[in-house]
């Protein structure tokens, strides 16, 4: 009986160094324009040489790309979460194996003008192969869309900088507002996704979900309920946007 006590310590202590290490940092909540990836691995200090890290095998759900990184929306064993890494060419359904992995809490992604609860930044990602895939290199700079100054609302319309400053009195009412497209991300989770702006406040931007196609740099005018606080799930949240918007 006490072979048998001494057997399932160690067992037990095996499984535990077996697990993977991750350096845990707090953010700010803002992004920082430094380069977030390193060459050097990102388990550090004396136990990264000792300690082997698990090897994790993922499934690939979403990608959402900027100039430099891709944000990947993956599965483990059922379980969904982010990691970022270098720009390459990710295959939404293919199945890649990364090791190690820096974990960030509140990142704010600039370009996507959303927060990531958590996320893992991860430079050791390959394919099936082993390939770690290239970069993938911009030819052309990326398309950009200059703020506007000032819209002038359409008859009814708000202007997006009374909308932020009085949130709690529009919370949960349909609201019209006239702004310029400056991005648009298409048909993420069976929609898409607006940032209009007016020239109301300094880079203020909101959001606004729709079914209907909004082009980028046009000026427009939708409808649609303000929602606070919204929790889309996987990593989608926001103090306010505007859902369900149609043009008018």
């Amino acid at each position: 009986m006490k072979i048998f006590t001494v057997i399932l310590l160690a067992l037990a202590i095996s499984a535990c160094n077996s697990k993977p290490k991750v350096i845990e940092a707090e953010s700010t909540g803002e992004a920082s324009d430094a380069p977030i990836f390193q060459d050097a691995p990102l388990v550090q200090g004396a136990d990264a040489a000792t300690t082997p890290q698990q090897e994790h095998t993922v499934v690939v759900e979403e990608v959402m790309n900027t100039d430099r990184y891709s944000y990947l929306r993956v599965k483990e064993n059922g379980e969904e979460f982010w990691v970022a890494i270098s720009k390459r060419d990710v295959k939404v359904g293919g199945t890649y194996y990364y090791r190690g992995g820096l974990l960030k809490k509140n990142f704010q992604s600039q370009e996507f003008n959303r927060l990531f609860e958590t996320i893992y930044l991860v430079s050791d990602f390959r394919d099936q192969t082993g390939n770690a895939g290239e970069a993938v290199a911009s030819t052309q700079p990326a398309a950009v869309v200059e703020p506007p100054t000032n819209v002038k609302p359409a008859a009814g319309a708000i202007k997006i900088s009374e909308l932020v400053a009085n949130l709690s009195k529009y919370d949960g009412k349909v609201v019209k507002v006239t702004g310029k497209c400056v991005k648009v991300n298409s048909m993420i989770m069976g929609r898409n996704w607006a940032h209009i702006q007016d020239g109301s406040g300094k880079n203020l931007d909101l959001t606004v979900t729709t079914t209907e196609n909004i082009p980028l740099g046009a000026i427009v005018t939708v409808e649609g309920t303000l929602v606070l606080n919204k929790d889309f799930g996987a990593g989608y949240r926001y103090d306010y946007i505007i859902e369900g918007a149609v043009l008018k």
